[in-house]
């Protein structure tokens, strides 16, 4: 009995093992959902961290709007997740505002050194722009994108915006794990960039998890800001420090860069799919790469092909290969270029791009197409009781982006420059005063003309195919908001890249935990390329109006420290 048992036991633990189970066994809902969507009758927030929700919701509670909260929430991300954001960076929002029923766009991405060419990395032998220290640096938005944001809906006075965020950076707070895990990894390349050790490391070492981390520094920045406004930034006290700090160190962003710098209001576009209206933010960024994925998916039967198969798996990454090898080429700066919008989501175009995919065969290598010429990240979202909906996304760009850290800002600056080309006849080249390609990308639903949900997923090329996944998931396979985030995941990287470079070899799959054996040896038999990733998935949130009930539901990313929360 006792050789029997032993043998059952053994046998259970592997099967377990093999299946990759969830440990906890939920007693509604799909098999890989980690909890239930959070709902609330009157607000809701959705952040990557439990103490900017709750400041979210703080700042709601005292008179504020979801615009407020979702600018308060960012403050205190930039110092509770540095390793994703931060007010070096930019910043992207969709906000839908109650009172006009109607969507707006806001792009505060910031601009190349009007000081420096194409010709200093050609004449200093670089192949690319580096992904570290002083020659990636960008005009940061990020500020100028919260008082743009706040001048035209805000309800609070900035000074309460920004106090919770001062009050953590004094008192300090205490390091989660996932951030803490990021902070290690930082930490060991960016340790010798200009002014980042003075900050972040303490007795030689990154923070630690469960560590109460304080910095005095951004603490007084932001009062900064809360006193004197955005123009301290851009041209007070912290531009002079940003550009003498810079060009201590050899680098061209200066203050005159920053004294030019303004936000765009741009209208969002949209596309459609099986009824419902997906919002996303015209290039610079690479929101419409969702679109075009959803444009050629409709012309199959996805729900009939079903979540776990392989069918499914090879025509998302297909489509996934033909929107990308577009973006490379046609997504840039549209005040350099003519980027024809219109023409890539186009629905006759999706058919024609749609008829390249082999169903029994993954492409090799592919090209971009000829439309028609008319015509790491932290994500959050925010609604309050008056039907205000913010889709906000924040960025350094890699991680803590170039790691250069400006004397007494508290902040390291974003690195987004590297994404430019220095090849002269590509779109995204290099040139001064130029926007980079960005892929930061804040999303939004809308069904009949009625906001229905804000949502995003951070993680670099990650976020149009997560983008593309979450409404497949709810719209074909039926899932709902918390559901389609914690589903497992379908990556396809080597295709598409904006800095260059087509796909000659097919790429490669990445599939999150989740997907059976069967769907991964039937992929493998068609002759797609599988490989284990660990972290790239990215992390979602979401906000989504029940009309009918008059409530909101939230729901957070389970992969990070995602907390979604209402009243």
């Amino acid at each position: 009995m006792k050789t029997t048992l032993l043998s059952c036991a053994l046998a259970l633990g592997c099967t377990l093992a093999a299946d990759s189970l969830q440990a906890a066994d939920r007693i509604t809902g799909h098999h890989f959902a980690t909890r239930s969507e959070a709902m609330a009758p009157n607000a809701m927030a959705a952040t990557s961290q439990p103490l900017a929700t709750q400041v979210a919701l703080d700042i709601m509670q005292q008179g504020g709007n979801a615009i407020d909260a979702a600018i308060a929430a960012n403050a205190v991300l930039g110092l509770v997740e540095p390793t994703g954001n931060g007010i070096g960076g930019d910043l992207f929002a969709i906000v839908w505002d109650a009172d006009s029923e109607r969507l707006y766009g806001l792009n505060a991405s910031g601009r190349s050194p009007q000081s420096l060419t194409r010709d200093y990395f050609i004449d200093n032998g670089y192949d690319s722009i580096p992904a570290r220290g002083v020659l990636p640096l960008s005009v940061p938005g990020a500020v100028d994108g919260w008082f743009e944001l706040h001048d035209r809906f805000g309800a609070l006075p900035m000074a309460e915006v920004l106090a919770p965020a001062i009050e953590y950076a004094r008192q300090g707070f205490p390091v989660t794990e996932v951030i803490a895990y990021y902070f290690q990894r930082n930490g060991e390349v960016l340790k010798d960039q200009p002014g980042f050790a003075e900050v972040f490391i303490k007795d030689g070492s990154m923070p630690q998890k469960g560590e109460r981390f304080r910095n005095p520094d951004l603490a007084n920045t932001y009062q900064m800001l809360a006193e004197q406004g955005r123009d301290a930034f851009y041209e007070g006290e912290i531009a002079e420090t940003i550009g003498d700090f810079v060009q201590q160190h050899g680098g061209f962003l200066s203050y005159e860069d920053l004294a030019a710098h303004e936000s765009t209001w741009v209208d969002p576009v949209s596309s459609s799919y099986r009824g419902y209206d997906l919002w996303e933010l015209p290039p610079n960024t690479q929101g419409i790469a969702a679109q075009q994925i959803l444009n050629i998916l409709e012309n199959f039967d996805v729900a009939e092909m079903g979540f776990d198969s392989p069918e499914y798996v090879h025509h998302f990454v297909e489509a996934k290969k033909l929107a990308f090898e577009d973006r490379a080429k046609y997504y840039s700066d549209p005040a350099f270029n003519e980027v024809p919008v219109e023409g890539l989501l186009d629905k006759g175009y999706a058919k024609q791009r749609a008829k390249l995919i082999d169903p029994n065969k993954p492409a090799a290598a592919v090209e971009p197409g000829n439309p028609p010429t008319e015509g790491d990240t932290i994500y959050l979202t925010t609604a309050d009781s008056d039907g205000n909906m913010v889709s906000l996304i924040q960025s350094n760009y890699r991680g803590m982006g170039s790691g250069v850290t400006p004397e007494g800002l508290g902040f390291v600056l974003q690195n987004r420059g590297e994404l430019f080309h220095l090849d002269p006849s590509h779109n995204n080249v290099y040139e001064p005063g130029k926007r980079p390609f960005h892929t930061i990308i804040p999303a939004f639903v809308t069904k009949d003309g009625k906001p229905l949900m804000s949502y995003g997923v951070m993680g670099g090329a990650t976020q149009p195919q997560m983008h593309a996944q979450i409404l497949i998931n709810i719209i074909d396979f039926g899932m709902n908001l918390q559901e389609a985030g914690d589903a497992p995941r379908i990556l396809h990287t080597g295709s598409g890249q904006p800095t260059g470079g087509q796909m000659t070899d097919g790429g490669t799959v990445h599939l999150e935990n989740g997907f059976s054996k069967h769907t991964r040896r039937e992929l493998i038999k068609m002759g797609h390329t599988l490989q284990e990733a660990v972290g790239p998935f990215g992390g979602y949130q979401a906000i989504w109006k029940n009309h009918q009930e008059d409530v909101y539901y939230g729901a957070s990313e389970s992969r990070k420290d995602g907390h979604a929360a209402g009243y």
